[in-house]
């Protein structure tokens, strides 16, 4: 390690930009208005790797204060001894949410920059398994009306998607009427998806599940709280068959995955590689779905999570999340764009994307 003649991580420079909705946005357990996301980027020589992560902006602390000094000067080939030295540095501080995700922001920037001094692709450094993976348009935030959902879902639907998703669980009462709404704009051969985020407890998610077969809804999200592993391997269980459940997009570590996957409480294992210590985490994520031959699905962050499906042998899908997208587009050229409802690299060097200054600045906090 260290014997490359790859140049030395010289910088690393963290920055917090938050963004306003373009609407009021809120689903099961949750309301917001804004997205904050902690931006990285690390330079070596002339080349400098972008990551990020969508969370508080304490997180940016945890990389400037601890992390960053862990890794100035070091190899950006030795990734992974990279990664290590920062979870082990971590070790009285816990794995939990904000370590993790400050871990995967400086991870994730590392990958892109040696990519970048490589002039590979992230997907083609991984190894691709795909030339190109489906995407699920996401939002039909419960904030919306019908008319705001049906113009973003019948939207994707036109655009090629064969996957959308909404929230549920905010109104149990209205939740049938806005699936109604939601196929009806879709038509019948797009698949529909919905997302409780946690909200209802047994009964009432079994209750849901029985009404969302109506709709053909083939895809249940967190019907009850992720950490409810019993109750999701019930959903599984006793729920119409033609419908997955899905959880993991709150994993920070690997155990918590390990965890799910071993109580056989989710059809499709989902992660984030801006929550789970970045793409090296992710790849761990991975090799541990594909080992109990269970799907996995990337949650939000499409710009990132793109290479890392297009190599991950049991990535099926990722999540074209609305607030996301628009984010990524504003702030990045070279964001992905889909084509009839699939995402392909653009073939630039590392994760192919670059900040552009004057979005950066026009949504810099402090």
């Amino acid at each position: 390690m260290g014997s490359s003649s790859a140049p030395k991580i010289e910088t690393i420079e963290t920055t917090v930009l938050t963004f306003p909705t373009d609407a009021p946005e809120s689903d099961g357990t949750l309301k917001w208005d804004s997205t904050t996301m902690v931006l990285v980027e690390i330079s070596a020589g002339e080349k400098t790797g972008i990551g990020y992560t969508y969370g508080m902006s304490a997180i940016a602390a945890i990389v400037r204060d601890s992390l960053a000094p862990l890794i100035e000067g070091g190899d950006p080939m030795d990734i992974a001894a990279l990664w290590l030295k920062m979870v082990e540095a971590m070790r009285n501080n816990g794995r939990g949410a904000a370590i993790a995700m400050a871990i995967a922001a400086i991870d994730n920037a590392l990958w892109d920059l040696k990519g970048k001094l490589l002039d590979q692709p992230v997907a083609a450094l991984l190894g691709r398994a795909r030339e190109e993976i489906p995407a699920y348009g996401s939002g039909g935030f419960t904030s919306y009306d019908d008319h705001q959902m049906t113009e973003q879902l019948g939207g994707w639907a036109s655009a090629g998607f064969g996957m959308v998703k909404i929230k549920v669980g905010r109104a149990p009462e209205r939740d049938p009427h806005r699936l109604g709404v939601a196929r009806q704009a879709i038509g019948s051969d797009v698949a529909l998806f919905m997302d409780a985020n946690g909200a209802q407890n047994r009964k009432e998610a079994l209750m849901l599940a029985e009404r969302a077969a109506e709709f053909s809804v083939a895809w249940n999200e967190e019907p009850v709280s992720s950490d409810d592993l019993s109750g999701l391997r019930l959903l599984r269980d006793r729920g119409p068959a033609g419908m997955q459940i899905t959880a993991g997009e709150y994993g920070y570590d690997i155990m918590y995955f390990r965890r799910m996957l071993e109580a056989g409480a989710v059809d499709v294992l989902q992660a984030d590689a801006t929550r789970c210590a970045g793409i090296t985490g992710f790849m761990g994520v991975a090799a541990l779905s594909a080992a109990h031959q269970t799907p996995l699905s990337a949650h939000c962050a499409p710009a990132l999570h793109l290479h890392v499906c297009l190599a991950a042998l049991p990535a099926v899908h990722l999540e074209w999340f609305h607030d996301h997208v628009r984010i990524e587009d504003m702030l990045f050229d070279g964001a992905p764009v889909p084509r009839g409802g699939k995402l392909r690299d653009n073939g630039l060097p590392g994760l192919g994307i670059t900040v552009r200054p004057d979005v950066a600045e026009r949504y810099r906090v402090g």
